[in-house]
C-alpha cells in the first residue's frame, strides 16, 4: 500500500475503534493514528469497501508479480490462508510437496557465483535440485537449489554456521527485494523438484 493508503486504512480503523470514546479519539489524533488530511479522507469518500477495491485494483495493475494467491494445485480454487496446504473445496492435500522448511535470515551475491539465501533448516532435509517456494515472500518464483554450503556468520562477538542455499534464477530486482526484507520471520517451504 502507498503511504496515503496506509494512513486511510488507519484513519478508518482507529475512527471505528474510538467512535464511542472521545478521550480515546483525541489520543489517536494526537499520535497521528487518525489523519484527516484531505488526500487521506478522499480515499475513503465512497466508503471503506470501495477504498479496499481501489487498493486491490491498483496493486494488481502495478505489481501483479508480487501478489501470491495460494491456490489448490488440483481444482485451482483459492485456499483459505497463504499457508494452507489442503483445499476446502475439493479436499486435495499438497502437504506431501513440502520436504523441508527454511528459516531465512540473510541473502547476498558473491561475484561470479550463485545468489545465496542464508539461514537454518527449521525441519526436514534439503537437497540440491529441490525448489525454494518464494511466493509467500512476494516473488512468484520457485528457484531450484543449485548448491548447499556452510556460511560462517558473526554477530556481537559470536560466530555460528548457517546454511547457504545457492540459486541463480532471480533477476537483479528480485535479489534486491529479497535483501530488503531480511530477516524473514516465518520459515519458507522447500518443495520437491
Amino acid at each position: 500500500m502507498t503511504e496515503n493508503e496506509t494512513l486511510a486504512l488507519n484513519h478508518h480503523m482507529y475512527t471505528l475503534k474510538s467512535s464511542e470514546n472521545t478521550r480515546m479519539r483525541n489520543i489517536m489524533i494526537e499520535r497521528g493514528w487518525i489523519n484527516s488530511a484531505p488526500e487521506v479522507t478522499k480515499l475513503l469518500e465512497h466508503g471503506y469497501e470501495t477504498f479496499e477495491q481501489n487498493v486491490v485494483t491498483r496493486i494488481m495493475r502495478e505489481t501483479p508479480e508480487r501478489v501470491f494467491l495460494n491456490t489448490c494445485p488440483k481444482c485451482h480454487k483459492l485456499a483459505r490462508t497463504p499457508q494452507a496446504k489442503q483445499c476446502r473445496y475439493c479436499g486435495y492435500s499438497w502437504h506431501h510437496l513440502t520436504v523441508a522448511q527454511f528459516k531465512l535470515n540473510n541473502a547476498f551475491q558473491l561475484t561470479g557465483r550463485n545468489f545465496f539465501l542464508i539461514g537454518q533448516i527449521a525441519e526436514g532435509k534439503i537437497k540440491e535440485g529441490q525448489r525454494i517456494d518464494l511466493r509467500i515472500l512476494g516473488l512468484n518464483k520457485k528457484p531450484k537449489i543449485q548448491s548447499i554450503e556452510f556460511a560462517l556468520t558473526r554477530q556481537d562477538g559470536k560466530a555460528w554456521e548457517d546454511i547457504a542455499l545457492g540459486i541463480n534464477e532471480l533477476t537483479i530486482e528480485d535479489k534486491e527485494y529479497l535483501k530488503s526484507i531480511m530477516p524473514v520471520r516465518n520459515p519458507i517451504d522447500i518443495i520437491k523438484a
